[in-house]
């Protein structure tokens, strides 16, 4: 069953009542936020690749208080072990039965920051919780719950001490993207709030977890036409294709696409797709899944330019502006 366009109007409306909420705490990034806020009801993981101190902990924290979620924090470091991310599972001699003791990955949103600083055994641990939101320890399989977010930041790899995250793992990211440093009058308003430590603190939710889980599902009923499933499929064969590429877009990184641009349509008021969907989250969804060939990124090649010469390469359907 499709998805109405009273539904779409009331999708939209919740949406935006989200974005702007998360907004008093991190203020001045309602596009950053509705990126985010689309990957969390597509049920999908973001990655941010931004300079310390721009509010990477205050977006995580204020996203979780606006869907009555719970949030986490997990500093990655060398020395931390896999463990000590999805839990352990410990022998309680009174009860004399094992006991699995959970990580701080079980929470509705978790920021795992600076992910690449510890090991890709560590890094690996969080594979199976992302792709699949549970967590198998000694056979026995744990649940993550609904909704489930990582919000994980990357430092630049040129940076010492850091390793550079292996392709499987930035491809189960539904979309990479920056929060970045706020304009002149933005940074104004902060400083005056400056005393407020926790700006999430005073936010009051605006849906619950089990709201959010039924928003998801509304937005998998988006309408999708089969001319914009076919545009989608020959973008990511362009990248593949594309001489300046070793890696282009995977057939995850193709559904992932379609998930996404499901949740951005329902968020504009649409019941269904329209390819303009997919040009305007090209970026954000498929950058960090190309990988450049050495002697093209060595010549000025960036995904960016890529992925740019791809959606003028390969031309739109005429959209349709129904189901």
């Amino acid at each position: 069953m499709s998805m109405t366009p009273e539904q779409a109007a009331w999708f939209q409306g919740t949406f935006n009542r989200l974005v702007e909420n998360i907004d008093k705490a991190l203020q001045g990034k309602s596009d950053v936020v509705g990126l985010v806020v689309s990957a969390m009801l597509a049920e999908g993981h973001v990655l941010l690749e931004d300079a310390p101190g721009t509010g990477k902990t205050s977006l995580a924290k204020a996203l979780a208080a606006t869907v009555q979620g719970t949030s986490s924090r997990i500093q990655f470091t060398p020395d931390l072990l896999p463990s000590d991310v999805t839990g352990v599972t410990i022998y309680d001699q009174q009860a004399h039965r094992f006991e699995f003791h959970k990580g701080p990955i079980f929470a509705s949103i978790v920021l795992a920051d600076e992910i690449n600083r510890a090991s890709p055994k560590t890094q690996s641990a969080l594979l199976e919780v992302m792709e699949e939101s549970r967590v198998t320890v000694d056979g026995v399989t744990h649940e993550a719950g609904r909704p489930f977010l990582v919000i994980a930041t990357q430092n630049p790899v040129e940076q010492a001490g850091t390793y550079k995250l292996p392709e499987a793992q930035l491809d189960r990211f539904l979309i990479k993207t920056s929060i970045g440093y706020p304009e002149l009058a933005v940074a104004e308003r902060i400083l005056a709030g400056a005393s407020q430590r926790n700006p999430s603190a005073g936010l009051t939710a605006v849906i619950t977890t089990g709201a959010v889980a039924d928003m998801a599902d509304l937005a998998a009923t988006v309408h999708v036409e089969s001319a914009v499933l076919r545009y989608t499929a020959e973008l990511a064969e362009a990248t593949r294709n594309d001489p300046a590429i070793r890696l282009g877009v995977s057939v995850r990184g193709a559904i992932a696409m379609i998930r996404i641009a499901k949740v951005w349509a329902a968020a504009h008021g649409r019941h269904y797709v329209l390819p303009d969907d997919i040009k305007m989250l090209a970026r954000p969804v498929w950058q960090h899944r190309l990988l450049l060939d050495p002697e093209a990124e060595f010549a000025g090649t960036t995904p960016d330019s890529v992925i740019g010469r791809v959606l003028e390469g390969v031309a739109a359907p005429q959209a349709r502006t129904a189901a």
